[in-house]
């Protein structure tokens, strides 16, 4: 292609009056600025008048929720279904006084924002199912109240069973043992499982697919307690739970701990050897052929090894339970009977307090946003309005006008 031609014929000067020399001096040229960007490219085609302009597709849009990606941006693997074990008895008590009542308002709450439509199993006492237990140690839940009697425990079954919840008691157990060994059958069958009840046994259970779901009486809600929450509180891997109990007890269920027979030995120093040992026999095993810690714990360990160990018999769940998972109860659970249900049986044992509508409410409110957190238990509690929240905001947002009318920010 030919160089253009270029003319070097002279060009005269214009010479503008002083009149109109401001309108008309010459501009300035402005100069063209291309912006280059990674998403557009610009080549010449064999034309000289004709650009070519390649715009490569967007990038793809962030991923929704149904499709997540892993770490190493493979597809993340579909969440397992759950299925929740509601423990019964803890609930039918409101302190140390049974109530109907505040079991009928916790299922409500229970059905209307954490289970919603998944499968519940529900569990129950059976007849001489702590005898076991009170033989080792006959401390154990000597200073609890007896459940409910024959007649209110046909209430509240019947009040499950047409909730379409089954109820498995078994004679002999109690309900933590049914739980655990259910649990073992449901997670063979790949299922997730979330475990209703305030009891402290169960965290002995806690993994990747077990959870707790607790009642908070403080807030009036149920609260999730996860494998995160477990070793954010106790510093140590659920694993270890069990072992953890025999040295601290439990006072709840009349299991004394090893304080007050060696009152130096709490907490720390019991995490501190589990965290090395592993199990509470490897490290009693160890202590009976070396020293494995202080003078003080270690006299402990030889000198009280039967007592943990018989702690530790008493506070394990046991696996073995003579009961069968169906295969029926792992189906989702009709839940139009709630509402009507439990509003009856709240009106009939209400005690004296109307709050018939607001079960119904809340029952009827299935699909609202799970309003559940997670609460620890060294934690306070305390009710939040949107009133205080709005004040607050508007504080902050009068200082920051105020600050910046005062002060000069330099950055």
């Amino acid at each position: 292609m030919p160089p253009p031609a270029v003319s070097t014929a002279p060009v005269a000067p214009v010479v503008a009056s002083s009149s109109s020399a401001a309108a008309a001096a010459p501009r300035r040229p402005r100069s063209l600025r291309l912006r280059v960007t990674p998403y557009a490219s610009v080549s010449s085609s064999s034309s000289p008048s004709t650009l070519a302009v390649s715009i490569p597709p967007p990038p793809p849009a962030r991923h929704s929720r149904k499709q997540l990606v892993g770490r190493d941006g493979a597809p993340a693997k579909p969440a397992k279904p759950r299925v929740f074990f509601l423990d019964v008895n803890p609930l039918c008590f409101r302190g140390s006084q049974r109530s109907l009542g505040a079991f009928a308002r916790w299922l409500a709450l229970f059905f209307a924002h954490v289970s919603l439509r998944d499968p519940v199993v529900a569990a129950l006492d059976g007849e001489g199912g702590n005898e076991y237990r009170r033989r080792l140690l006959p401390s154990y839940k000597a200073h609890r109240p007896r459940g409910p009697g024959t007649g209110a425990d046909s209430r509240v079954i019947d009040v499950l069973r047409e909730c379409n919840v089954p109820v498995v008691r078994v004679d002999g157990y109690e309900a933590d043992d049914v739980v655990a060994t259910l649990t073992e059958q449901v997670l063979q069958k790949g299922f997730r499982v979330v475990i209703g009840s305030p009891d402290k046994d169960f965290k002995q259970l806690i993994s990747e697919d077990v959870q707790l779901v607790m009642p908070i009486p403080e807030i009036g809600r149920w609260s999730f307690y996860t494998l995160r929450h477990y070793v954010a509180q106790y510093k140590c891997d659920p694993t270890a739970d069990l072992s953890l109990r025999c040295f601290i007890g439990d006072e709840a269920d009349g299991v004394p701990g090893i304080q007050h027979l060696v009152p130096g030995f709490g907490r720390k120093t019991a995490v501190k050897l589990l965290k090395k040992h592993g199990s509470l026999e490897n490290l009693l095993n160890t202590a009976a052929v070396r020293t494995v810690g202080k003078d003080y714990a270690q006299d402990a360990l030889v000198k009280h090894a039967d007592y943990l160990r018989k702690n530790y018999e008493v506070l394990s769940l046991k696996r073995d339970v003579k009961v069968q998972l169906d295969d029926r109860w792992l189906s989702t659970r009709d839940s139009c009977n709630d509402s009507s249900v439990l509003s009856d049986f709240l009106l009939k044992f209400n005690e004296g307090q109307n709050i018939s509508e607001d079960a119904r409410v809340e029952l009827e409110s299935e699909r609202a946003p799970n309003r559940t957190f997670a609460v620890p238990e060294n934690m306070v509690c305390f009710r939040f309005s949107p009133f205080p929240a709005f004040f607050l905001h508007s504080l902050l947002v009068q200082l920051w006008s105020w600050s910046t009318k005062r002060f000069t920010f330099i950055s």
